[in-house]
């Protein structure tokens, strides 16, 4: 694999893990109530610790997006002398 096909494949990587990250989002912003309900008949969960929880899983993905894609991405960017 290249340093190009490295810095592309980072790239649309990040674009496709924010694209998942927005739907998720979305989803959970017009669906909450209906999704609370689905996992509250699996585990005992209140629905103010429901809303922690989700927003902990959302904030970790995007650390995870920017750790794992953006930031090396960058990296290479900087090293190649593109910025």
């Amino acid at each position: 694999m290249t340093l190009d096909q490295l810095q592309s494949f980072l790239l649309w990587g990040a674009v496709l893990n924010y694209a998942t990250l927005l739907v998720a989002f979305t989803g959970w912003v017009f669906a909450s109530d209906a999704l609370y309900r689905l996992h509250a008949r699996w585990f005992v969960i209140d629905r103010a610790q429901c809303h922690r929880l989700v927003y902990l899983m959302l904030g970790v993905y995007k650390l995870g997006i920017w750790l794992f894609f953006v930031v090396p991405w960058l990296a290479l960017l900087i090293v190649r002398g593109g910025v």
